[in-house]
């Protein structure tokens, strides 16, 4: 079977009711995204941080899987898929994909402010003010905040080297490192890029622009690597 490699973005999830930062102009309740999303901010304003990853979390329980998350779990009967998702939602994996890497993390999860790696399964529950990881540090939203290194990067690159096809679907390739995967594609590798405001192929012939929106993209794309098995 031929290898299939997604990245995804927020677009993809934004489709399921999930409202993305560029939505808001960056703001959260009046605040930018730096003073809710770095490590700074957690240290200075733990309450505030909490609070937003919180409602974030509920946040998803209101959502569900749309028709182009749908539509890529169907593609592992077809291919060796793995997605690689800038998301920190669950919907990848509700939509049935089994193969999901998280770049910049999960908020269903919390994690040890002391040793990243110590992860805590909270499902719908909040992090509360002052709770402790049974390692006595904060616990913490297990999410990559500007500013800190990207560990999965490590895992995500070798996995695109190998792609026989490249999906990019919901990002603008504008946030990085993410958006440096697509450098390490083969260069046989077929790249598709499902993104509403793009046109053409970017001088690049192996690239082929689906100008739609992630779910009317995704039922094309089913449609031209899987002809027999229309949904």
């Amino acid at each position: 079977m031929k290898r299939l490699v997604v990245l995804s973005g927020a677009g993809i999830s934004a489709e399921s009711g999930l409202k993305t930062f560029r939505d808001s102009g960056g703001l959260w309740e009046g605040y930018a995204i730096e003073e809710v999303a770095t490590p700074e901010a957690f240290n200075r304003y733990p309450e505030r941080v909490l609070r937003f990853y919180n409602e974030r979390r509920r946040q998803l329980d209101a959502v569900k899987p749309n028709k182009a998350h749908e539509l890529l779990a169907q593609l592992e009967k077809h291919f060796i898929t793995t997605v690689i998702t800038q998301n920190v939602d669950d919907l990848h994996e509700r939509a049935g994909s089994t193969q999901v890497l998280h770049l910049h993390g999960e908020l269903r999860w919390a994690c040890s402010s002391a040793q990243r790696e110590r992860r805590v399964y909270l499902g719908a529950q909040d992090i509360e003010l002052g709770q402790l990881h049974e390692d006595g540090s904060y616990l913490r939203p297990d999410i990559v905040w500007f500013g800190e290194a990207v560990p999965m990067m490590d895992e995500a690159i070798p996995k695109v080297m190998e792609a026989d096809i490249l999906v990019v679907v919901g990002t603008s390739l504008e946030v990085y490192p993410a958006a440096s995967l697509l450098q390490f594609a083969p260069t046989n590798a077929a790249i598709y890029i499902i993104d509403p405001y793009r046109h053409g192929s970017l001088g690049n012939p192996q690239i082929n622009v689906i100008s739609k929106t992630a779910t009317e993209g995704m039922q094309e794309l089913f449609c031209n690597l899987v002809p027999d098995e229309i949904d």
